[in-house]
């Protein structure tokens, strides 16, 4: 078929089978090719490979989009479904060649979604029920040692032109691969524990390729420990404000006003220190905030054990299931089945989810990470789990899965686009909250809390990266600009986090710059979209209606959500 008869969803569709083939990380995120015992290719030589995947499907699409407008080929892919799907893939390749193009992943070193962690992650999403499954996972390890070797190359790469990660993000990633490897306690390697469980016919062979792999993992860590942080010994930590801004187009989808944003989240933040007061004094009448919260700690309700707590978050997203389906959502089918896990350690510090694959033989998972902790109180997470699970990240997400065929794989997968995502699931707990699931003061204080926590990060990670002074109205530190060490004072009086919790954000932050601003932003733009919806239907609005029109359409930018959303 020539490309003048293909529509920008084939195009699209074609990309995601193109990089999935290039790519195994990807591969094995989406379930396809089974069997495949590669490792991805972090060489500088792999990352242009796929950079020029995406220029020569931004090219096809150019052609496509123009003789179809030549032709007024209404039927070949000029219709709202494929305009928007085009929208979406050349919006996405554009961000993604514009971090290419000016070297990002020569310093992409950080302490969460760092191309080094993607050589692990990808074992916890194989399956590993058979002889043959676990042949694949030995092949795997096998190949670790020569992914660790790409990384190497373009790291160096990065050295020799000036392209440097800051000495914080690989102080992070050293502390992660002694996790890895035991080295920080003295016991067994990830690795290790991992083939632990395979079949007996492979053990030897298992047994030896963890420890090759734990080996090769030691000898990166220790490369970066002798040769790289050396060399980026005098890199600061803000990027600058070229640097963030194509972040966060990247990360959003949208040229966002980061002035306005700012400003914006000073405002979220005296709100919601009304409403996190308000229910203190619920809690612990004439308590400030933090003594409330330590009150909860010490005599609130508590879980103990790695396997009680995974056990109780399971039933907080299966009670939500249950009461959720049919009155605000229709959760049927695969969706219905989403797993509780402890994150493996050498983890980030913050909970997390991974979705399903396209055929959902792999469900979708939440993760908590325990940092060596065996007691839970459990007023912090309930919501969080909301976030991650359901109706946050699971729901959205699996239906995303479920109409692949409707859409296309690409806008339910690789064009996932983070503020969207984030917005959902930050909603999604304030939908809770809406409906009457966290009347609790300990429970709704949790939620504040979190809620303080994504307005936080609005205004430290655009504050930290483009040094911003510190507002004269804040009530705090005003004309000051901010560093590190001022945000994480401004995490320990407003957030209440532990050090280690404060200590791994605030490297998130600014090993990733722009993310963390899309949470917020995201659900802002999520609320916008419903308010502008409702005004629409008058009186003839439906919730639930809404709600699954709106995550069964799959990926959309903030240029483009509010607006899709209205006219749901």
């Amino acid at each position: 078929m020539s490309d003048d008869l293909i529509t920008p969803r084939r195009i699209a569709d074609d990309y995601v089978e193109q990089v999935a083939a290039q790519d195994p990380v990807i591969s094995t995120q989406l379930g396809l090719n089974p069997g495949d015992d590669r490792q991805p290719d972090l060489s500088p030589e792999g990352f242009e490979a796929l950079a020029e995947l995406g220029r020569r499907t931004l090219t096809r699409l150019d052609r496509a989009e123009a003789d179809s407008q030549a032709h007024a080929q209404a039927q070949a892919g000029t219709g709202p479904a494929e305009q928007a799907c085009a929208r979406l893939l050349r919006e996405r390749l554009t961000a993604e060649l514009a971090m290419h193009d000016a070297g990002e992943h020569h310093r992409a070193l950080r302490s969460l979604h760092s191309p080094v962690h993607r050589v692990r992650a990808i074992f916890t999403m194989m399956p590993t029920d058979t002889d043959e499954d676990w042949a694949a996972v030995a092949g795997r390890l096998r190949n670790l040692p020569g992914a660790l070797d790409g990384y190497r190359a373009t790291l160096t790469e990065g050295i020799s032109r000036g392209l440097l990660s800051a000495p914080r993000q690989a102080d992070a990633v050293l502390r992660q691969l002694d996790a890895w490897t035991g080295r920080d306690t003295g016991g067994a390697s990830w690795f290790a524990d991992f083939v632990s469980t395979g079949t007996q016919r492979l053990r030897p062979e298992l047994d030896a390729v963890a420890a090759g792999a734990t080996a090769a993992v030691g000898e990166f860590r220790d490369w970066l420990h002798g040769t790289y942080l050396p060399a980026v010994a005098e890199v600061p930590d803000a990027v600058g404000r070229e640097r963030y801004l194509r972040a966060t187009r990247f990360s959003t989808g949208a040229d966002v006003d980061v002035d306005e944003a700012y400003a914006w989240a000073w405002d979220e933040f005296h709100r919601n220190v009304a409403e996190m007061q308000a229910e203190a004094d619920r809690i612990l009448p004439g308590a400030t905030v933090l003594e409330a919260m330590h009150h909860l700690d010490e005599h609130g309700h508590v879980i103990k054990g790695e396997e009680e707590i995974r056990v109780w978050l399971q039933q907080i997203m299966d009670e939500a299931i249950a009461a959720l389906d049919g009155v605000h959502f229709d959760i049927s089918g695969p969706l219905r089945r989403v797993e509780s896990r402890i994150a493996p350690p050498g983890s980030s510090v913050a909970p997390y989810y991974t979705r399903p694959n396209l055929d959902f033989s792999r469900p979708g998972r939440t993760y908590l990470p325990t940092l060596g902790k065996d007691t839970f109180p459990t007023w912090e997470i309930v919501s969080t789990w909301y976030h991650e699970g359901v109706p946050g990240h699971h729901l959205q997400l699996a239906q995303w899965v479920a109409n692949a065929d409707r859409l296309s794989r690409y806008q339910v997968t690789l064009g996932s686009v983070s503020a969207n995502t984030e917005g959902w699931a930050l909603y999604a707990e304030r939908l809770m909250d809406e409906l009457g699931f966290l009347t609790d003061p300990a429970r709704r204080l949790g939620y504040l809390d979190k809620q303080m926590l994504r307005i936080i990060r609005v205004i430290i990670d655009i504050g930290m990266h483009l040094e911003l002074a510190i507002p004269a109205d804040s009530g705090w530190h005003a004309g000051e600009r901010w560093t590190p060490a001022l945000a994480d004072e401004f995490m320990a009086t407003h957030h209440g986090s532990p050090a280690e919790r404060r200590v791994g954000e605030i490297t998130r932050y600014l090993g990733w710059p722009g993310q963390a601003i899309g949470y917020k932003l995201g659900e802002r733009a999520w609320l916008q979209g419903r308010e502008a919806a409702k005004h629409r239907h008058g009186a003839a609005f439906d919730l639930k209606a809404w709600h699954m029109k709106a995550i069964s359409q799959g990926s959309y930018g903030l240029d483009d959500l509010v607006d899709n959303l209205a006219a749901l």
